[in-house]
């Protein structure tokens, strides 16, 4: 039962969401109806970013911006001279690298506004709607050269205000001791997965078989799909607790202790470990496309294989791999103690670095005149990453938010997406050298940037790491 204090703060938000949980608390697989209305809306969401993804630097350095055609982008000529006069100039490929690495970065950065929108102006559900509809039109204008700046200025606003607000409204499907979030949490992650295989094979194809406006134009497509199911299912999904997030606002902050403040600090200086321990994986969708087109056989029965779907078998790869680290600690933990987050991180860092160590090979076996490498050697790539990135992004994520001062979970979380930010940024930069240096010294640079993380991660765990382990409450004496 509840109070009646509490039946007066939450009045406007509590008494629909059980009116709700009445009529569809288990109607979606046991979970709240509104899980699916989000799954589905988040998989066509996820299918329209990761189909531009895939397109997004091919299409750049082999075609727009080609000198032929640059000149038609409004803007891009100021843009341009902003990037050359901090890097120097840029051949289209590398230009390409750096727009890419800007735009993959600031995806995670928007966000941290599109919440602020939410929780202060709008709630969640306006600003989904916005965020859904500005992203549509951003691929749409992605079919006009002139518009391509604006496209990219629509679709980081819409992400922005659709990414965060989304997530939260699944957990507020929940009531705070509900222990079905954790599952609700993976089968809203299973949607993603599914957009991540398909985008890639049906965008990618479209874009490199047909005309690059075709594959943006189907990822426009998927966005308006998820607009329209997220409208469909309004009625499902969870009110906005405004009245809830006042009354909330008016308790007292608690003070951070001297070990939440040590706590906190340690988080903040891991940040730019974490963006070294993330280049080898997140050059797979940067540098790693263009240097394949240029030397792997993509011929599969006589039919040459589109670069994009590349992607897709990392896809299927991670989904795999994902499934079996957590089958594989769980396994371990009835043998022998588990490792705390650091360093299963440090360990999965280093495990990641032989990824990039691997297309040093490749790139021997190239300059070695073997002509062109094999497909399988993308497999092999995609193995070895994934293995160790099952261990670096979704352990980080749990151990920022277990080890978050209490009231400031949503800032920390926010902070520990910054890596994400920073690392994409560098790789675009990074990316640019891979018209410049020979491919041994390019993956060789990857591979020991992201050693030397692991290296840092297990420095850190050694010297620092007790400040991160779990509390634990002691007993109290016996009387």
């Amino acid at each position: 039962m509840t109070t009646s204090s509490t039946i007066t703060a939450d009045a406007g938000a509590t008494a629909p969401s059980e009116r709700h949980a009445d009529r569809a608390d288990r109607a979606f697989f046991g979970h709240p109806a509104g899980l699916g209305w989000l799954s589905f809306c988040e998989l066509w969401e996820r299918f329209s970013y990761y189909g531009m993804q895939a397109l997004l630097v091919l299409y750049l350095s082999n075609y727009l911006f080609l000198p032929e055609n640059i000149g038609q982008v409004a803007g891009m000529e100021a843009l341009r001279r902003w990037i050359e006069s901090a890097t120097g100039p840029r051949s289209p490929q590398q230009l390409a690298s750096v727009v890419f690495g800007l735009y993959a970065g600031l995806v995670y950065l928007t966000p941290l506004f599109g919440g602020l929108l939410a929780d202060r102006l709008l709630g969640r559900t306006k600003t989904v709607v916005i965020g859904a509809s500005l992203m549509a039109l951003g691929h749409f204008l992605m079919a006009f050269e002139a518009s391509f700046l604006a496209a990219l200025a629509c679709l980081l606003v819409g992400v922005g205000c659709f990414k965060g607000n989304i997530a939260a409204q699944v957990g507020d499907l929940y009531r705070p001791g509900d222990l079905r979030r954790a599952s609700a949490f993976q089968i809203f992650m299973l949607a993603v997965q599914i957009a991540v295989i398909a985008a890639p094979i049906v965008c990618g194809t479209l874009g490199e078989k047909v005309a690059w406006h075709w594959g943006f134009g189907a990822a426009g497509i998927g966005m308006v799909i998820g607009l329209v199911v997220y409208l469909a299912g309004r009625r499902w999904l969870p009110p906005e607790p405004l009245r809830a997030r006042a009354a909330r606002s008016s308790e007292p902050r608690p003070r951070m202790s001297s070990a939440d403040k040590a706590r906190l600090a340690l988080l903040i200086v891991l940040i730019p470990v974490l963006t070294l321990s993330i280049v080898g994986n997140q050059q797979f969708y940067n540098a790693y496309p263009l240097w394949s087109q240029k030397h792997m056989d993509l011929l599969l029965f006589g039919w040459e294989v589109p670069v994009t779907w590349l992607q897709a078998v990392d896809a299927f790869v991670s989904t795999a791999t994902m499934v079996a680290s957590i089958a594989f600690w769980r396994w371990w933990a009835t043998k022998r103690r588990e490792p705390d987050e650091l360093l299963k991180m440090a360990l999965g860092t280093l495990l990641a670095a032989g990824a990039p160590a691997l297309l040093v090979i490749a790139a021997g076996l190239i300059d070695s005149g073997q002509g062109k490498i094999s497909l399988a050697w993308t497999l092999g790539y995609t193995l070895v990453n994934d293995l160790g990135f099952a261990n670096i992004m979704p352990v980080g994520l749990a151990l920022y938010s277990r080890a978050a001062p209490r009231r400031l979970e949503g800032l920390v979380i926010g902070m520990y997406y910054l890596h994400l930010f920073v690392g994409n940024t560098l790789v675009g930069w990074l990316a640019g050298l891979l018209e410049t240096l020979p491919g041994r010294e390019f993956w060789g640079l990857h591979a020991l940037l992201v050693a030397g993380a692991g290296l840092l991660l297990l420095s850190f765990r050694f010297f620092f790491g007790r400040l991160l382990l779990p509390e634990t409450k002691e007993e109290p004496a016996a009387a």
